[in-house]
This record gives structure tokens, sequence and C-alpha cells, in this order.
């Protein structure tokens, strides 16, 4: 009775055994950071759900996940490391893309099956080698800025793209010649080399607003 009630509060029941016969239990437990939970709200506010695959009893993984705002069918416990990555299979069916955070060796065929595997600061160098990214902060709210870096740097990537696509499809026919027989419209060769440089430095202005992107963490 004992051993179940610190389950489900989210401690992990080890026995005291003297002469065969359980005398104690001690309980032990991981702390969650203070962040923990705000930086899970903050993934869903900007879409992103969240899962938690543990090795842990399954209640204890049911209790950090109701501390963390995590629903309990998104909670997975007793799973070994390589039961991870079939657990993170299943899920991208029901998801799609997948990103894994882990920081231990345990996490390590997860974290190189993910779509994004991203391991924490502090961490184990196998974790690492596994990631994609390895974050500088052991902290939550990283995770929330590595979110917010990534959407920003892929929009600025289709911007460039979107410029330098509509600047060349204008310019190059002119530089060409292309409109001279019909409009009697060119570009000096020497205007055409600057238009091109004007083009390239704007691509490097944009991209350097990244700079001033304010980040969570």
């Amino acid at each position: 009775m004992i051993a179940a009630a610190e389950a489900q509060a989210g401690r992990t029941p080890l026995y005291v055994l003297v002469d065969e016969r359980a005398v104690g239990v001690i309980s032990l437990a991981d702390s969650i950071r203070p962040e923990a939970a705000e930086a899970i709200s903050a993934l869903v506010r900007r879409g992103v759900s969240s899962w938690i695959v543990s090795g842990d009893r399954q209640e204890v993984v049911d209790a950090v996940a109701t501390q963390l705002g995590i629903a309990p069918e998104r909670a997975i416990g007793g799973t070994l490391p390589s039961g991870k990555a079939e657990a993170l299979t299943k899920i991208r069916e029901r998801e799609g893309s997948v990103g894994a955070v882990g920081d231990g060796i345990n996490d390590a065929p997860m974290l190189a099956a993910a779509d994004v595997g991203i391991a924490m600061g502090g961490g184990t160098d196998v974790a690492s080698d596994a990631a994609s990214a390895t974050l500088s902060s052991g902290s939550p709210s990283a995770v929330v800025a590595l979110v917010d870096l990534a959407r920003a740097t892929t929009r600025t990537i289709r911007q460039n793209l979107a410029w330098a696509f509509g600047y060349n499809l204008l310019l190059v026919p002119l530089a060409a010649g292309l409109a001279l027989p019909a409009f009697g419209i060119g570009l000096d060769p020497v205007f055409a080399a600057a238009a091109m440089g004007l083009s390239s430095v704007s691509v490097v202005a944009n991209s350097l607003r990244l700079r001033r992107l304010k980040l969570s963490a």
C-alpha cells in the first residue's frame, strides 16, 4: 500500500529487506525544475504537443505528467532504451514530425531516431553525439528558445528565397537585353553588376535581423 501510494505521488519506492523480510520503504524522486511546466505550456501555445517517454514505472510517469500539465495518454512509462525509439515511431504516426529531448545514455536511441534530436546541456556525450542539436543550457526553457529560433530562421530563409527569385526574375532578363527589342528597355552591365551586389547585401541584411531576435532563454 505504501509503495503504491509513493508511486502515485511520483516517487519510485525501494523496499528495505532484513533477513528477507520487508522492514521499510525508501522513496526516490527526480525533482522537477520550476520552469518545466511553463516551458511545456509555452510549447503548447506554439502548437507543439509534449509527451513523456521514460523508463520509470507508469504510475511515477503519470504523476510527473500531471504536474507538468501533460495528458495521461501522452505519458509512456516502463520503457527500455530500445523501446523509446519504438515509442517515438508510434508518436510520429499520430503527431507527424517529432523532436526528442534527452540528456542520458538511455535517451540516445530515441534522439537518433527523432526528426530532430535535442540533447540538453550538461548531459552525456553519447546523447550529444546522437542528437541533431545540443543546447548549452540544461533549462527546459532553452527548448522553447530553440523552437522560436528555428522557426524564425526558416521564415528568414523563405523570405530570402522569395526576394532572390523575384529580384532575379525581373532583372536578369533586363540585363540580358531580352526586353530591348520589344520595349527598348535595357540595363547597363555596370548597373546590372551593382544590382546583383545589392541583392546579396539585401539577403545578408535580412538574415542579420535574426541577431535581434528576443528568445525566451
